[in-house]
């Protein structure tokens, strides 16, 4: 079993939605490509950000269930966006999205604002960090 320790430290705001710092020891660490809501056709799929995000957090499943994990072994995420407003106005719908895919569970986590994603049709990409047992 790979051991973790959620890191917050006292003299931080408490997080909501994502870990300040996540120490692991032992396992096999996986590093996820950027998912974004590309389709088994290549296409991107998706009609909105929240459409675009449950299909790249299937997609990071997907790649963790493959390597012999899940969602609970991932240590860290990056998130891109090319519309940050539009990322927070989504926060209810994201939040329900993520625990479809995610549960409660919150690695250490970043969102990063973009110009533009490689498609220009995707919205949001999902990157991370995942260390399996």
């Amino acid at each position: 079993m790979t051991d973790h320790e959620i890191l917050t430290p006292s003299e931080l705001a408490k997080p909501s939605g994502y870990a300040h710092g996540v120490a692991v020891s032992g396992g096999r660490t996986v590093y996820l490509a950027g998912q974004t809501s590309l389709l088994p056709d290549g296409t991107i799929g998706g009609a909105d950000l929240v459409d675009q995000y449950d299909i790249a957090a299937g997609n990071v499943v997907a790649v963790l269930r493959a390597a012999g994990g899940g969602p609970e072994h991932l240590v860290s995420m990056q998130i891109f966006v090319t519309d940050v407003g539009e990322y927070r106005a989504a926060r209810p719908r994201l939040r329900d999205v993520w625990r479809r895919h995610f549960g409660d569970h919150y690695p250490a986590m970043a969102l990063l604002g973009v110009r533009e994603l490689f498609d220009p049709a995707a919205r949001v990409e999902l990157m991370g960090i995942a260390v399996i047992p």
